[in-house]
């Protein structure tokens, strides 16, 4: 199923609409689609390097939006979808959302808006916890925003050559990135009770 998915988002990015379909899919992966918008925004990125800063801030402004849906389902809706999910594989994940929240606030969105992690889990989960929404917002563009620069400011520098070496590395760069904000959190309340 998400070969066929993953297929389709690379035909997307070679068509004339394009730029909508990426914004399409950039706003869906925040909320209920499982395709993250990196599979289109890097072949457009690489077919058009000059408007790489651009396409990432489609990509951005578009995910943030779509997670403001997830997070209007969590906090309005999440009991009609609660045994949806679950039934589903995301159900342990949201578990992991939920205590994320608990222990760190802020800083789970965050990171959930970098990193590989199921971002629409997260948006739903913060509705759900009644997250406070501006800070919601704004760990959400900085997440999602130093993720999709990040990516697309790469490709154009790096071409095709380094996203290859990229693709193949990207979900131990994620959770290298994971890894290492967690333990700069775990030191910072350590330090500071």
């Amino acid at each position: 199923m998400f070969k066929k998915l993953y297929d389709q988002a690379i035909r997307w990015s070679r068509h004339r609409h394009a730029t909508k379909y990426l914004a399409t899919l950039s706003f869906a992966e925040s909320s209920f689609f499982p395709v993250p918008p990196d599979v289109m925004l890097a072949p457009m990125v690489l077919a058009q390097q000059s408007r790489a800063l651009r396409l990432a801030s489609i990509t951005t402004i578009a995910s943030v939006l779509g997670g403001m849906l997830g997070y209007a389902i969590g906090f309005f809706a999440f009991d009609l979808i609660q045994p949806w999910l679950e039934g589903t594989h995301y159900w342990p994940k949201y578990q992991l959302a939920e205590q994320w929240f608990k222990d760190w606030g802020f800083w789970a969105i965050f990171v959930a808006g970098f990193s590989p992690i199921p971002y629409k889990v997260f948006t739903i989960a913060a509705g759900a916890l009644s997250m406070m929404f501006v800070p919601f917002v704004l760990a959400s563009f900085v997440g999602r925003g130093m993720r999709f620069f990040l990516v697309a400011g790469l490709l154009a520098w790096g071409g095709e050559r380094f996203e290859a070496k990229l693709r193949q590395y990207m979900d131990v760069i994620g959770w290298a990135v994971v890894v290492l904000i967690i333990i700069g959190v775990a030191v910072y309340k350590f330090i500071n009770p």
